[in-house]
This record gives structure tokens, C-alpha cells and sequence, in this order.
């Protein structure tokens, strides 16, 4: 089983064939970054209209039953999430209205100040907002997981003490191997590891240490150590894929509609483009690249097949389900 916690991919029958090459059972992907609770809508309908097309290849997925199910029948489970909030808008009950649509993964900021956290590009920090303990409560309520990928350290740290469910970091690397403002710290990593929570790694350059020209050996390296710092049960993959998109996706991604000036975002060198990917992880079908690397340095073949997806099976379990009142 082989799970995948973040791509934004300009999806198409090309990619989806080369899921199924790599092995990938699952994905999460992403169905908004600024978008509305409207536009968001859309999106879903874009995406319901690929599964009519492609039926053979991926599934909608909002279960760890149906993970199983797509592993079953050699399809992909297509599981939503928003890397920002601003779906939600200021209406605390479309949390449930989204999930009920099939979103199970929400961040609660993207880079910048929202209306429930603050963003890792913020220099300042002040924690989650009234609105978003609200919707942390809410989102522990209906089975939606908590995402702090692109969240600054305070907020983060008062995501993981204030979810009542665990939560995670579907999308970065730490910080002690790779200074990025979105990589995180030693103690955010302990403290989600201490919750139940997870860490997606990303094979995104600017996340990774020397960029584009990073080594496998040095990206096993680098799992191998947080490995022993979280325990290997808390870690997976959280690709970051972008595969197939234009250079003005990435204006989007960082722009959105807040700003008129260029973002170009940290490690960018002043380019709005897409940097090159490793070597080593040029798309889906160099997982297996990434799981031979991870036995060669060490890694028992129970604990490469709990990185590669078993982990993440086990959290989507505990996670996508309505919270059970206790009696």
C-alpha cells in the first residue's frame, strides 16, 4: 500500500495511468487554496466529472474502507482537502456541509494571517483566533483532519494542544535538516508525534536540503533521523507534487487574490516558476525509487510499508469517522 498526502497536479488520464504504474493507492488532493466556498464547488464537480471519465483508474474516497477497496480493485483513492480556509468563509457550519462533500483534510492557514491561524510567513504570530478553536472543535466533531503544513510554530503548537483528535502535517520536512519557513521544528514534530499526529515528507525542492539537486541518500537520510526522533509509526509521504502545471499556477498558489504584487515565495531566487524536481522524483512512478532508498539505509521492510502508506491507513481511520460522544 502506497499513500501519497499532498499532490496538485494538473490532473489527467496520463497521470492518473502513472498512479496506477507507481503503485499509489491513495492521494490527497488539493481542491482549493483561495477559492470560495462556491468555487470550491466547482472544483468538486470538475473532479466528479474525471471519475465518470476514468472509473477504471481512480474513485472518490472519503474512508480508510475505501482505500482498501481501491487496493483491491488496482484504482486510486482520490481523497479531497483545501490548503487554506477560505472555503469555510466565516460560516463555522460549512464544515460540515464540506465534509459531507467529501473534503477530510482542511489547513487552517496558508502562509498568511486567515481568519483561524496564522501563516508561516507572518512575522508576527499570535496563536489560533476565537474563530478557529471554534472550528478545530467542529472539525473533531464531523472527521476532519487538521492540517498545519504551511502554518507558522505558535499556531501550530495550539492546533496540536487544542484538537481533541490528532492532527497533521500533511506536507513538509524538518527543520533541523532543511531551514525553510514552512519546514518545522524539533519541538512541533515532538509534540505531534506525543498527539498521534503525522508528518507527510515533501519532495518539493524548496523544502528539501540543496533544492533540485538533493541525493535519495541524503532525502533517506533525513527520514531515517526524524524517524528516530518521532517514531517511525508518525511519518509518511506528503509528496507535493505539481506535476504537469503551468508557471502561472504558482502565481496563483502564492498571489491568490490578495495581493497585486508578485509573491514570489521563499527559495523562489526572485523566479515565479516551478523549480525542478530531484532526480529521483520526477513523478508517481518513482515511489519505488524512494521505498528501495529507505531499505538500503536501514529501514525494516514492516516499517517501509508503514512509511509508505500503512501509517497513514491507520490515521485515516482514527480520523475521517464523526467524532463518538461518549455515553
Amino acid at each position: 500500500m502506497l499513500i501519497d498526502a499532498l499532490q496538485y497536479n494538473n490532473w489527467s488520464e496520463n497521470i492518473f495511468k502513472q498512479l496506477q504504474a507507481g503503485g499509489v493507492t491513495a492521494v490527497h488532493v488539493t481542491i482549493a487554496y483561495h477559492e470560495d466556498f462556491r468555487e470550491t464547488v466547482e472544483n468538486i464537480i470538475r473532479w466528479n466529472r474525471r471519475f465518470e471519465q476514468f472509473p477504471e483508474l481512480i474513485q472518490p474516497t472519503g474512508s480508510a474502507e475505501e482505500v482498501r477497496n481501491a487496493e483491491r480493485e488496482n484504482r486510486t483513492a482520490i481523497i479531497f482537502g483545501c490548503q487554506n480556509c477560505s472555503p469555510l468563509e466565516d460560516d463555522i457550519g460549512l464544515v460540515e456541509v464540506l465534509h459531507q462533500l467529501g473534503i477530510r483534510f482542511i489547513q487552517l492557514s496558508y502562509n498568511n494571517q486567515s481568519l483561524l491561524a496564522t501563516g508561516c510567513y507572518e512575522s508576527e504570530d499570535p496563536g489560533i483566533t476565537r474563530m478557529g478553536r471554534q472550528v478545530i472543535r467542529e472539525m473533531n466533531r464531523v472527521g476532519m483532519v487538521v492540517d498545519m503544513s504551511h502554518s507558522a510554530e505558535r499556531s501550530t503548537l495550539e492546533a496540536i494542544e487544542l484538537s481533541e483528535r490528532p492532527i497533521a502535517i500533511t506536507h513538509a520536512n524538518p527543520s533541523f535538516w532543511h531551514s525553510a519557513l514552512r519546514n518545522k521544528s524539533n519541538e512541533v514534530l515532538l509534540k505531534l508525534s506525543q498527539s498521534g499526529g503525522m508528518l507527510g515528507f515533501s519532495m518539493y525542492p524548496h523544502h528539501l536540503k540543496d533544492k533540485s539537486e538533493c541525493t535519495l541518500e541524503g532525502f533517506c537520510e533525513m527520514v531515517a533521523r526524524t524517524a528516530e526522533l518521532m517514531g517511525v509509526e508518525r511519518i509518511g509521504f506528503g509528496s507535493d507534487l505539481c506535476q504537469d502545471q503551468p508557471d502561472s499556477v504558482v502565481e496563483w498558489m502564492r498571489n491568490g487574490t490578495w495581493t497585486r504584487e508578485t509573491d514570489y515565495g521563499e527559495g523562489s531566487a526572485g523566479q515565479a516558476g516551478f523549480p525542478n524536481q530531484p532526480e529521483w522524483f520526477h513523478d508517481n512512478r518513482d515511489f519505488p525509487k524512494i521505498l528501495k532508498g529507505l531499505r538500503e539505509i536501514g529501514f525494516s521492510e514492516t516499517e517501509v510499508e508503514g512509511i509508505s502508506g500503512k501509517n497513514w491507513l491507520r490515521f485515516f481511520e482514527q480520523s475521517f469517522g464523526p467524532k463518538i460522544p461518549l455515553a
